[in-house]
């Protein structure tokens, strides 16, 4: 399937597969989208949520894809001081020619070593990755996640249903409920209401937000 790096609204470049016409991150600014969607609404919120116990937050990651999701949370651990153990699952990595074009550190003005730590690092393996950040990538199908009230916060950041509608079904949503613990937070940028219904019937508590730039809403859930 032809992939081909593309450049965002923000500056922040993304892979797109030209076949689906389907992109990694927003056409309409990958960082922005990335921060609003899964750092400000998943990360920050279950943080607040939990009166900033200092405790570690546990973070899966539904599509590691360009590793931007985990080096924005990455850098929002090192400011928040806070400890993060995040896993990236992925069935399909990204080319190490694909990362040699991917911006983000530039546009972060930040240090590009942090980044390709990130992709650098062995799969299956926990890795710590500063002080503060550890991270394990999982290669396999969404559909293979057995974990059980494990973690604090999953950001699914799947293709949408458009294209690959198998993704976002009671099965893989019933997947990531089990693997939430009680209190756990879901954010998605996606907006669509049968998948807000079928989280609603897995026992979820849906919130429909405000989205990104050039989405007009999101939805976050909650496991009560």
């Amino acid at each position: 399937m032809q992939r081909k790096i593309i450049t965002t609204a923000d500056g922040s470049k993304t892979i797109q597969i030209e076949e689906w016409n389907e992109q990694y991150h927003s056409v309409h600014g990958a960082i922005q989208e990335a921060n609003h969607v899964y750092i400000n609404r998943g990360l920050l919120f279950y943080s607040e949520l939990v009166s900033r116990s200092n405790k570690e937050i546990s973070v899966l990651e539904i599509g590691f894809g360009t590793g931007l999701n985990a080096l924005l949370t990455l850098l929002k651990a090192e400011e928040l001081n806070q400890s993060i153990n995040y896993v990236g699952v992925e069935a399909f990595p990204i080319s190490s020619e694909e990362l040699e074009q991917l911006n983000y550190p530039s546009e972060l003005n930040i240090d590009s070593d942090k980044f390709k730590k990130l992709h650098n690092c062995g799969w299956e393996e926990s890795h710590q990755i500063s002080d503060l950040f550890t991270l394990k990538k999982q290669q396999k199908l969404f559909k293979d996640i057995s974990d059980v009230n494990t973690y604090d916060v999953i950001y699914f950041d799947a293709f949408g249903a458009r294209v690959q509608p198998e993704l976002w079904t009671e099965d893989i949503f019933k997947i990531m409920y089990n693997a939430l613990k009680p209190n756990g937070v879901l954010t998605t940028y996606a907006a669509i209401g049968h998948v807000r219904r079928t989280l609603q019937s897995l026992g979820f508590e849906v919130e429909r937000l405000q989205g990104p730039p050039g989405k007009r809403h999101m939805m976050r859930a909650i496991k009560r």
